[in-house]
């Protein structure tokens, strides 16, 4: 694995399973209308020396908003803690599979400088189906000589703000792609968090995420990623691309497509549809993708 290797398969974990140099994370999280708990999940089948990566507790804890990129001083301390840190190979994986909340774990540490940083194909699902071992109850004690220190660098993509959104919709110089379901979207399925506002941001174009993944979770190939691209007309040249969905998670599914396309630099409108919704004098489209 290297930073040229964004997706792993499991038979490779498996060889690897131990090595002093890689770190396994579980960033498994659920939306509000799931009942599920992503930490009993964790506690209940894991992968063999997996530490959790709470999804909803790495953001900014002075952002009202569900999943703000927290402070380079917070991800730090939080990984750190997990033993993720600098000269480490670190694998992300959830057990939603093709949801895949691993890669915003993904792109969390690439925004912060780390690129030695790989998600599982198909994630717990591809994994257990595939017969590879699974542990369960208590996870192994972390101490501070587990801890490792991780130093946040710039360089990697970038997070966006409401601000730079509606300076986009008057001159437009980023392509805006939506990363929800075509109903929400479309405006006609209600979204999981309260909101004032369904539809979507003007010219925001809709690829959802699920069209990314094969019925086994694991990702397509970089050849149908392209052609997804391609029949929604967004561009993988130099143009820029920003991705959103309803707190920031999913929208991490395109910066990952496009990156396995040979794109790089998506950035991540954090607001997402629970900032842009919930703010009335935003405008706002309804409607199926054009």
């Amino acid at each position: 694995m290297t930073s040229c290797d964004p997706l792993i398969d499991g038979a490779w974990l498996a060889a690897h399973l131990g090595a002093p140099d890689i770190v396994i994370l579980d960033a498994t999280g659920f939306l509000p209308t799931d009942p599920r708990n992503a930490k009993a999940c964790f506690l209940t089948a894991r992968i063999p020396g997996a530490r959790f990566f709470d999804v909803d507790v790495i953001v900014d804890p002075a952002s009202s908003l569900s999943h703000a990129m927290p402070r380079p001083e917070t991800f730090l301390s939080k990984v750190s803690k997990l033993g993720a840190g600098d000269g480490l190979k670190i694998v992300v994986y959830d057990a939603n599979g093709g949801h895949s909340a691993a890669m915003r774990a993904w792109w969390m540490f690439r925004a912060f400088g780390h690129d030695e940083v790989a998600v599982l194909d198909g994630g717990l699902p591809k994994w257990q189906a595939d017969g590879h071992p699974i542990e369960d109850g208590p996870e192994r004690p972390i101490g501070p000589r587990d801890w490792r220190h991780f130093t946040p660098r710039e360089g990697g993509p970038r997070v966006v703000s409401l601000s730079e959104i509606e300076e986009n919709l008057e001159k437009p110089t980023a392509v805006l792609t939506d990363a929800r379901a075509a109903e929400r979207y479309a405006g006609t399925a209600p979204e999981p968090r309260p909101s004032l506002a369904f539809g979507h941001v003007p010219a925001a174009i809709n690829l959802p995420h699920a069209d990314f993944f094969n019925a086994d979770k694991t990702v397509k190939s970089p050849t149908e990623i392209r052609a997804i691209f391609a029949g929604a007309h967004v561009p993988l040249d130099a143009t820029p691309l920003i991705a959103m969905c309803g707190t920031g998670v999913t929208a991490c599914v395109i910066a990952f497509a496009a990156y396995l396309a040979g794109k790089s630099d998506v950035a991540i409108y954090d607001g997402s549809w629970e900032e842009w919704g919930n703010t009335p004098t935003l405008p706002v489209t309804t409607g199926p993708r054009p």
